[in-house]
């Protein structure tokens, strides 16, 4: 059987560097909230993205514990992706990363249940004692109609390629719906999905998923 591979789901993991409009349904994530400026060497952000890898790595490879779930299926473990708001602000500055607020995450196989999410959490628990699963959980997060665009170069110029999706949201008679609480109590944000690793690839090179939900006015 093929290896299951995300991002092989082009319709939301590639599009085009003009922006469309897509309905984004429901999928499983594991994630981790958090405070502050993603760059601080260690910090609460750096140590999310450990959480996040380390419970994914470990569900991945259950097949070779004796421990692999119901329904197990091998797969690429997906790419890293954040929501980001201000913690005073409806709008992103991107020059104040110290009052950043984000929730990292990554999506997950259908498979992976909260029976699944709990074991994988006792494992790392128990192997790396370091790292802190209390902070991580397991969630389903639909969040629909939404326009995105791909950004290509350094998180710092995405304000350029974000002016390109305010004004296809105003030419489509759209109305930008960040901070919206759904009924299942899903926070509208600010959506970022991470491409390859940015610590490999050079920043004009960067390849960033912008993702923006909106309403029809």
């Amino acid at each position: 059987m093929e290896k299951l591979d995300f991002k092989k789901q082009k319709e939301f993991y590639l599009p085009p560097t003009e922006p469309t409009l897509i309905n984004v349904p429901a999928m499983r994530f594991i994630m981790v909230d958090g405070k502050g400026n993603p760059n601080i060497e260690r910090g609460e952000y750096q140590q999310a993205v450990e959480i996040l890898y380390a419970l994914s790595y470990t569900i991945k490879m259950s097949k070779l514990s004796g421990q692999q779930p119901k329904g197990y299926i091998d797969y690429t473990v997906a790419p890293l992706e954040g929501l980001w708001w201000l913690e005073d602000s409806t709008d992103m500055d991107f020059s104040q990363k110290s009052k950043y607020c984000w929730t990292s995450m990554l999506r997950q196989p259908e498979f992976v249940t909260q029976e699944v999410f709990s074991w994988a959490c006792g494992e790392v628990a128990k192997k790396k004692p370091h790292i802190d699963v209390s902070r991580a959980r397991l969630c389903d997060f639909e969040e629909g109609l939404c326009v995105h665009i791909m950004h290509i170069g350094p998180y710092e110029t995405e304000p350029h390629t974000l002016a390109k999706v305010d004004a296809f949201i105003e030419q489509q008679g759209l109305k930008t719906n960040i901070d919206a609480v759904l009924p299942d109590g899903t926070i509208r944000r600010h959506h970022e999905i991470y491409l390859g690793d940015p610590r490999r690839i050079s920043p004009k090179k960067r390849k960033t998923v912008l993702r923006h939900p909106v309403v029809k006015a």
